[in-house]
Protein backbone atom coordinates (compact mmCIF):
# COMPACT_ATOMS: atom_id res chain seq x y z
CA UNK A 1 0.00 0.00 0.00
CA UNK A 2 1.29 3.18 -0.81
CA UNK A 3 2.15 6.17 2.02
CA UNK A 4 1.37 9.75 -0.37
CA UNK A 5 2.55 11.66 2.57
CA UNK A 6 5.92 9.66 3.24
CA UNK A 7 9.19 11.79 4.38
CA UNK A 8 11.12 9.51 5.61
CA UNK A 9 14.52 11.18 5.46
CA UNK A 10 13.54 14.54 5.06
CA UNK A 11 14.37 17.32 6.97
CA UNK A 12 11.40 19.99 8.42
CA UNK A 13 11.86 23.08 9.58
CA UNK A 14 8.77 24.74 11.87
CA UNK A 15 9.10 28.48 12.96
CA UNK A 16 6.90 28.88 15.78
CA UNK A 17 7.28 25.43 17.26
CA UNK A 18 7.41 25.91 20.93
CA UNK A 19 3.83 25.88 21.54
CA UNK A 20 0.41 25.28 20.30
CA UNK A 21 -0.17 25.00 16.11
CA UNK A 22 3.57 24.98 15.51
CA UNK A 23 4.01 21.55 17.75
CA UNK A 24 1.54 20.39 16.45
CA UNK A 25 2.79 19.87 12.73
CA UNK A 26 6.08 19.61 14.16
CA UNK A 27 4.45 16.40 15.31
CA UNK A 28 2.33 15.46 12.05
CA UNK A 29 5.42 15.41 10.18
CA UNK A 30 7.44 13.65 12.72
CA UNK A 31 4.75 11.10 12.52
CA UNK A 32 5.66 10.52 8.61
CA UNK A 33 9.17 10.19 8.91
CA UNK A 34 10.79 13.85 9.01
CA UNK A 35 13.40 14.99 10.67
CA UNK A 36 12.14 18.05 12.46
CA UNK A 37 14.57 21.24 13.53
CA UNK A 38 11.68 23.14 15.66
CA UNK A 39 12.84 27.24 15.59
CA UNK A 40 11.38 29.53 18.23
CA UNK A 41 12.91 32.61 20.86
CA UNK A 42 12.61 30.19 23.92
CA UNK A 43 15.63 27.81 23.81
CA UNK A 44 14.28 25.54 27.23
CA UNK A 45 10.42 25.11 25.16
CA UNK A 46 11.90 24.22 21.67
CA UNK A 47 14.74 21.86 23.47
CA UNK A 48 11.58 19.84 25.18
CA UNK A 49 9.52 19.96 22.18
CA UNK A 50 12.24 18.38 20.17
CA UNK A 51 13.03 15.95 22.92
CA UNK A 52 9.11 14.93 23.21
CA UNK A 53 9.07 14.69 18.88
CA UNK A 54 12.24 12.55 19.40
CA UNK A 55 11.06 10.04 21.89
CA UNK A 56 7.37 9.54 20.45
CA UNK A 57 8.07 9.37 16.67
CA UNK A 58 11.82 7.86 17.03
CA UNK A 59 12.92 11.05 14.54
CA UNK A 60 16.11 13.20 14.48
CA UNK A 61 14.88 16.22 15.72
CA UNK A 62 16.77 19.38 17.36
CA UNK A 63 15.50 22.75 18.75
CA UNK A 64 17.50 25.65 17.23
CA UNK A 65 17.30 29.34 18.71
CA UNK A 66 15.97 32.18 16.50
CA UNK A 67 14.34 35.10 16.14
CA UNK A 68 12.76 35.36 12.56
CA UNK A 69 13.18 39.23 13.14
CA UNK A 70 17.19 39.21 13.25
CA UNK A 71 19.00 38.52 9.40
CA UNK A 72 21.93 37.38 10.94
CA UNK A 73 19.96 34.99 13.24
CA UNK A 74 18.13 33.85 10.51
CA UNK A 75 21.10 33.22 8.49
CA UNK A 76 23.10 31.10 11.04
CA UNK A 77 20.52 28.81 12.31
CA UNK A 78 20.26 27.87 8.86
CA UNK A 79 23.94 27.52 8.23
CA UNK A 80 23.19 25.71 11.09
CA UNK A 81 21.01 23.02 10.08
CA UNK A 82 22.77 22.66 6.84
CA UNK A 83 26.04 21.97 8.61
CA UNK A 84 23.81 19.37 11.15
CA UNK A 85 21.51 17.34 8.09
CA UNK A 86 23.39 18.79 5.07
CA UNK A 87 19.52 19.74 3.64
CA UNK A 88 16.15 21.57 4.20
CA UNK A 89 12.97 19.89 2.45
CA UNK A 90 10.09 21.56 4.15
CA UNK A 91 9.91 25.32 5.64
CA UNK A 92 7.00 25.65 7.68
CA UNK A 93 6.76 29.43 8.35
CA UNK A 94 4.49 29.42 11.50
CA UNK A 95 6.11 32.18 13.95
CA UNK A 96 4.32 35.49 14.47
CA UNK A 97 2.10 37.37 16.41
CA UNK A 98 -1.15 39.01 16.77
CA UNK A 99 -2.08 42.16 18.76
CA UNK A 100 -6.11 43.61 19.15
CA UNK A 101 -6.59 47.08 19.46
CA UNK A 102 -8.45 49.71 17.40
CA UNK A 103 -6.91 50.62 13.98
CA UNK A 104 -7.49 54.47 15.43
CA UNK A 105 -5.26 53.82 18.38
CA UNK A 106 -2.37 51.43 16.49
CA UNK A 107 0.98 52.93 17.50
CA UNK A 108 3.53 53.00 14.37
CA UNK A 109 5.00 51.01 16.73
CA UNK A 110 2.30 48.49 17.01
CA UNK A 111 1.80 48.10 12.96
CA UNK A 112 5.98 47.98 12.59
CA UNK A 113 6.23 45.36 14.88
CA UNK A 114 3.00 43.17 13.27
CA UNK A 115 4.53 43.41 9.92
CA UNK A 116 8.39 43.07 10.65
CA UNK A 117 7.24 39.94 12.54
CA UNK A 118 4.11 38.24 10.57
CA UNK A 119 5.17 39.26 7.08
CA UNK A 120 9.41 40.26 7.05
CA UNK A 121 10.01 37.58 9.67
CA UNK A 122 8.27 34.88 7.10
CA UNK A 123 10.13 35.91 3.94
CA UNK A 124 13.42 36.27 5.66
CA UNK A 125 13.26 32.63 6.86
CA UNK A 126 11.94 31.57 3.45
CA UNK A 127 14.72 33.77 1.79
CA UNK A 128 18.06 32.11 3.45
CA UNK A 129 16.14 28.53 3.25
CA UNK A 130 15.60 28.90 -0.59
CA UNK A 131 19.08 30.57 -0.90
CA UNK A 132 21.34 27.79 1.31
CA UNK A 133 19.28 24.91 0.75
CA UNK A 134 16.14 24.88 -2.02
CA UNK A 135 17.62 26.47 -4.19
CA UNK A 136 20.78 24.43 -4.64
CA UNK A 137 19.04 21.55 -4.07
CA UNK A 138 16.15 22.10 -6.64
CA UNK A 139 13.33 20.95 -4.59
CA UNK A 140 11.83 22.51 -1.44
CA UNK A 141 8.29 22.58 0.02
CA UNK A 142 7.38 25.97 1.69
CA UNK A 143 4.17 26.73 4.06
CA UNK A 144 3.68 30.40 4.88
CA UNK A 145 0.80 30.09 7.79
CA UNK A 146 -1.04 33.18 7.21
CA UNK A 147 -4.64 33.55 9.07
CA UNK A 148 -8.16 33.84 7.07
CA UNK A 149 -7.87 36.99 8.78
CA UNK A 150 -5.32 37.82 5.72
CA UNK A 151 -8.05 37.01 3.12
CA UNK A 152 -11.13 39.45 4.78
CA UNK A 153 -11.82 41.86 7.19
CA UNK A 154 -13.60 41.37 10.86
CA UNK A 155 -16.07 43.51 12.85
CA UNK A 156 -14.86 41.34 16.44
CA UNK A 157 -11.22 41.72 17.27
CA UNK A 158 -9.53 44.84 15.84
CA UNK A 159 -6.77 43.82 14.46
CA UNK A 160 -5.65 46.14 11.31
CA UNK A 161 -1.61 46.12 11.42
CA UNK A 162 -2.73 41.71 11.79
CA UNK A 163 -4.43 41.98 8.44
CA UNK A 164 -2.61 43.77 6.95
CA UNK A 165 1.12 41.59 7.54
CA UNK A 166 -1.54 38.04 6.98
CA UNK A 167 -2.45 39.84 3.80
CA UNK A 168 1.04 40.28 2.87
CA UNK A 169 1.85 36.92 3.49
CA UNK A 170 -1.10 35.70 1.02
CA UNK A 171 0.24 37.74 -1.50
CA UNK A 172 4.42 36.92 -1.07
CA UNK A 173 3.06 33.31 -1.27
CA UNK A 174 2.00 33.96 -4.59
CA UNK A 175 4.61 35.96 -5.73
CA UNK A 176 7.71 33.63 -4.33
CA UNK A 177 5.42 30.57 -6.51
CA UNK A 178 6.27 32.05 -8.95
CA UNK A 179 9.96 33.20 -9.01
CA UNK A 180 10.83 29.54 -7.51
CA UNK A 181 8.89 27.37 -9.57
CA UNK A 182 11.81 26.69 -11.90
CA UNK A 183 13.99 25.35 -9.12
CA UNK A 184 10.71 22.88 -8.28
CA UNK A 185 9.92 24.61 -5.19
CA UNK A 186 6.20 24.71 -4.11
CA UNK A 187 5.37 27.96 -2.19
CA UNK A 188 1.60 27.62 -0.59
CA UNK A 189 -0.29 29.22 1.95
CA UNK A 190 -2.52 27.70 5.19
CA UNK A 191 -5.24 30.42 6.28
CA UNK A 192 -6.06 28.96 9.52
CA UNK A 193 -9.86 29.96 11.07
CA UNK A 194 -10.26 30.12 14.80
CA UNK A 195 -8.36 27.50 16.21
CA UNK A 196 -7.81 26.31 19.96
CA UNK A 197 -4.22 26.43 21.22
CA UNK A 198 -3.20 27.48 24.65
CA UNK A 199 -2.87 31.29 24.13
CA UNK A 200 -6.89 31.44 22.60
CA UNK A 201 -9.35 29.38 24.62
CA UNK A 202 -10.40 31.48 27.56
CA UNK A 203 -10.88 34.01 24.09
CA UNK A 204 -12.79 31.57 22.25
CA UNK A 205 -15.11 30.00 25.32
CA UNK A 206 -16.16 33.27 25.83
CA UNK A 207 -20.19 33.38 25.60
CA UNK A 208 -19.51 36.31 22.82
CA UNK A 209 -16.60 34.49 21.02
CA UNK A 210 -19.67 31.32 20.94
CA UNK A 211 -22.52 33.04 19.55
CA UNK A 212 -20.01 34.77 17.14
CA UNK A 213 -18.55 30.71 16.09
CA UNK A 214 -22.26 29.57 15.59
CA UNK A 215 -23.69 32.74 13.25
CA UNK A 216 -20.06 33.46 10.94
CA UNK A 217 -18.66 29.52 10.64
CA UNK A 218 -20.72 27.56 8.38
CA UNK A 219 -19.39 24.34 10.71
CA UNK A 220 -20.71 26.42 13.73
CA UNK A 221 -17.61 25.57 15.57
CA UNK A 222 -13.65 25.83 16.08
CA UNK A 223 -10.82 23.86 14.99
CA UNK A 224 -9.65 21.33 17.04
CA UNK A 225 -6.21 19.87 17.74
CA UNK A 226 -5.10 17.96 14.70
CA UNK A 227 -7.56 19.27 11.92
CA UNK A 228 -4.79 21.58 10.36
CA UNK A 229 -2.12 18.61 10.45
CA UNK A 230 -3.40 16.56 7.18
CA UNK A 231 -3.20 20.49 4.94
CA UNK A 232 0.35 20.54 5.91
CA UNK A 233 0.91 17.15 5.41
CA UNK A 234 -0.55 17.86 2.03
CA UNK A 235 1.51 20.64 1.15
CA UNK A 236 4.66 19.24 2.53
CA UNK A 237 4.33 15.91 0.74
CA UNK A 238 6.32 14.80 -2.52
CA UNK A 239 2.78 13.96 -3.84
CA UNK A 240 1.94 17.70 -3.29
CA UNK A 241 4.32 17.96 -7.25
CA UNK A 242 1.54 20.50 -8.76
CA UNK A 243 0.18 22.52 -6.40
CA UNK A 244 1.97 25.99 -6.01
CA UNK A 245 1.07 29.33 -5.11
CA UNK A 246 -2.17 28.26 -3.42
CA UNK A 247 -3.77 30.18 -0.64
CA UNK A 248 -5.99 27.18 1.84
CA UNK A 249 -8.12 28.43 4.19
CA UNK A 250 -8.92 25.70 7.03
CA UNK A 251 -11.33 27.69 8.43
CA UNK A 252 -15.04 25.91 9.05
CA UNK A 253 -15.99 27.89 5.68
CA UNK A 254 -15.55 31.27 7.76
CA UNK A 255 -14.57 32.74 4.41
CA UNK A 256 -16.75 31.08 2.40
CA UNK A 257 -19.66 33.72 3.46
Amino acid sequence: MKNYFDLTGQVAVVTGASTGLGVQMAKALANQGANIVCMARRQNLIDQVADEITKEFGVKAIGIRCDITDTDNVNEAVDTIMKEFGRIDILINNAGTGGVTPAEDVTDEMFYNEVNIDLFGSFRVARAVAKKAMIPAQYGRIINIASMYGMVGNKIAPSSPYHAAKGGVVNLTRALAAEWGKYKITVNAICPGYFYTPLTKETLDSDFFQANAKAFIPLERYGNEGELDTTALFLASPASTYTTGVILPVDGGYTSM
